[in-house]
């Protein structure tokens, strides 16, 4: 036979579409082509194919041989289309058989001795080809991530042993999960000595999934509590396991099996923030996806960088649009920041010589309505020797995590997601207030010069803190608790900040 047909997947951010590859043998003069908008390496594989069949002792065929990648319209790039193609040619020169081809999809990249090498995006291309019914074959160095999609996944480390299992004669082992083994623990929140305030703001924010800013003098520890954030999270489920894995391996990057923790530098650009580029890849909010995005020295990022969070922190996505491809990202994050009060740190000391103008200048950095999408602002303020030495060691995070599990286990039996994702109907039902709190949060948010989205966000927090201490309604205290943990989005900031 001199068509064949073989299926790969293509990778598009963190989907994988269907590739369809059609190889016509023809008579004529001695030729290779490969047509359907492909890249410069994906044109350089009809030297890395011919080189692994002879060095694999196939006969390569010598006639005019046409490789059509459908849908044409798709980009291609990159080595994964390399063994579809060489078993297309195979299957067209009847030295494998077609029959098997229908329930295979083949995505690696050869070596000129035959032999696989790794590829990116290896689980989506395993969930999609799971979804198609099909069993996906694929480099054994990328087989360990994807099969934590549950779907059929075989891994091969050469382009013998694939055709030796497409001729029924030496099956191919099935691909094993990799293990999480050998990642880095979460620090401990025991280390943290005394700031019991910010303490229990971190508490408040991991229980209810709400965004953090922590604002004072530099060596406070506000960067030391960001830390210790991922460790009194509740752990990944599977589901959120495999949108996390997916995201990485699109990136290129080995799988993590714990909550992410992204703290770029401040010197970070809008693209590497987001994601983009000519071939759009996930950019840190993405990387942080069912994580926390920790921004240390927040005001010190471009303005432009921060601005473009906003949609992110609403959507839970991030969608980048080019000329050749329209991608969207999942961006369903925790933001966590840090900032000093002013330029030089140490506002309402001695040796604070800022101007009134450069503190306002640092300060807008900020803009409103992106600390409008902060839940909780806390002061970290600076301890003394003599206070350091006598604060009592605190709680650990295993004991912070179990009030953190049991207060999301209450939102999630009550409306079925946490309280940071309510919006709409769901906070008229599920943060009803009485007349008496009523009454507080209009005065308090009139007094304070709040936005109605502050006002939202007031509300889930509070909601959050009757959760924590095991209460159905939400009563006065946690109203004026939630409103104390807003400072920087008032008409004035406070004079001692």
């Amino acid at each position: 036979m001199s068509l064949s047909v073989t299926y790969t997947r293509a990778q598009l951010g963190v989907s994988a579409p269907l590739v369809t590859v059609e190889t016509h043998l023809a008579n004529g003069l001695p030729a290779f082509h490969i047509v359907g908008l492909p890249e410069a390496a994906v044109r350089e594989s009809r030297d890395r194919v011919r080189s692994a069949l002879v060095n694999s002792h196939f006969e390569f065929p010598q006639r005019r041989i046409t490789v059509n990648l459908a849908p044409a319209d798709l980009p291609k790039e990159g080595g994964r289309y390399d063994l579809a193609i060489a078993i297309g040619i195979l299957a067209a020169s009847g030295q494998v058989p077609c029959d098997p081809l229908e329930s295979y999809e083949f995505v690696g990249e050869l070596a000129l001795t035959g032999k696989l090498r790794q590829i990116n995006g290896a689980l989506p291309a395993a969930i999609a080809c799971g979804d198609a019914g099909r069993t996906l074959v694929l480099p054994g160095e990328s087989a360990g991530e994807a099969a934590l999609s549950g779907s059929g996944v075989k891994a091969a480390e050469t382009l013998l042993q694939v055709c030796a299992q497409l001729h029924g004669r030496e099956p191919l082992p099935d691909a094993e999960a990799a293990a999480g083994e050998g990642e880095a623990q979460c620090a401990d929140l025991v280390d943290v000595r005394g700031q019991l305030k910010a303490r229990r703001a971190l508490e408040v924010a991991a229980a209810g999934g709400h965004n953090l800013l922590f604002y004072g003098p530099p060596g406070t520890g506000k960067t030391m509590l960001a830390s210790r954030l991922p460790g009194i999270l509740p752990p990944l489920q599977q589901r959120e396991l495999i949108e996390v894995a997916a995201i990485y391996s699109s990136a290129g990057l080995p799988p993590v099996h714990q909550r992410p923790y992204r703290s770029p530098h401040h010197s970070a650009s809008a693209i590497s923030l987001v994601g983009g580029g000519s071939s759009p890849r996930p950019g840190e909010i993405s990387l942080a996806h069912r994580g926390v995005l920790f921004l240390d020295e927040m005001p010190e990022f471009p303005r432009h960088a921060l601005e473009i969070l906003r949609e992110p922190l609403e959507s839970g996505e991030v969608r980048i649009s080019r000329a050749r491809a329209q991608v969207t990202f999942p961006a369903d994050f925790q933001l966590v920041g840090a900032m000093n009060p002013c330029p030089c740190g140490y506002l309402g000391e001695p040796r604070c010589r800022c101007t009134p103008d450069q503190i306002d200048r640092y300060r807008n950095k900020l803009s409103g309505p992106l600390l409008d999408r902060i839940d909780m602002q806390v002061e970290v303020a600076s301890m003394s020797a003599a206070q350091l030495q006598d604060a009592p060691t605190g709680e650990s995070s295993a004991e912070v995590r179990e009030r953190v599990l049991l207060a999301r286990d209450r939102q999630l039996r009550r409306q079925g997601e946490i309280n940071a994702q309510l919006a709409g109907a769901e906070l008229d039902r599920f943060c009803a207030l009485g007349k008496n709190e009523q009454a507080l949060l209009r005065h308090s948010v009139e007094q304070l010069g709040l936005s109605a989205r502050s006002y939202h966000r007031v509300l889930k927090v509070a909601r959050t803190l009757a959760d924590l201490a095991g209460e159905e309604n939400i009563g006065a205290g946690q109203i004026a608790e939630a409103l104390a943990y807003r400072n920087l989005d008032r008409r004035q900031m406070p004079a001692n900040v």
